[in-house]
């Protein structure tokens, strides 16, 4: 039996008023396709569920969005302009939306996937264990002669060496990639993770 979460309502109401007929029409028709569905609120935006997640929709200052689960198996791609969430672009008005009749035939492949219980490609990318990172041999090197960093280092995750290795491998210039060598020891040294400084914010 479909389910209204409040909280959805509220949503839309407080969203920019060119906003509330996108949301408005988008939970209207995820509900008329599929009369089971049950919403909820996650991530801060509302999310329409039928035997797991299916698809969800959001409002911005400027435009909405909207996008499923499983996209890349539904519509194809992964998203139609990359700087938007979804698979839909920067959602203006009701009128850059699919048809009603399109996108109620996108809600019932949905539906099917989640019945069979298919996964979503992306995560099933995201699964997949990445190789270990090979260490540059200027960092090797700069780490032998600091045991502190190294400690540091050797203790770290694979995902959070990776991180260092990345950043001083992205360096285009030389001078960038000293300079990105030499903050990396320090950091190391302090214990410190490559993105501290946004931990705690």
């Amino acid at each position: 039996m479909a389910t209204r979460d409040p909280r959805v309502d509220t949503y839309i109401a407080n969203s920019a008023e060119f906003a509330r007929p996108i949301l408005s029409h988008l939970r209207e028709v995820v509900h008329s396709a599929c009369p089971d569905v049950e919403e909820s609120v996650k991530w801060s935006h509302p999310n329409f569920g039928y035997h797991g997640m299916m698809c969800g929709m959001a409002a911005f200052k400027a435009h909405c969005t909207f996008g499923f689960w499983k996209g890349e198996l539904i519509v194809g791609g992964n998203s139609a302009t990359p700087a938007a969430m979804g698979q839909f672009g920067r959602i203006t008005s009701v009128s850059q939306l699919p048809s009603k009749k399109v996108l109620t035939g996108y809600i019932k492949t949905a539906m099917q996937l989640n019945e069979t219980g298919t996964k979503a490609p992306w995560l099933e990318r995201r699964a997949k264990p990445k190789p270990a990172a090979k260490i540059p041999d200027d960092l090797a090197a700069a780490l032998a002669r600091d045991r502190k960093a190294r400690a540091t280092f050797d203790a770290f995750p694979p995902g959070q060496r990776r991180e260092y290795i990345d950043w001083i491998n992205e360096a285009k210039r030389e001078q960038t990639r000293s300079i990105r060598l030499a903050q990396t020891l320090e950091w190391l040294a302090e214990g410190k993770r490559r993105n501290w400084k946004y931990e705690n914010c």
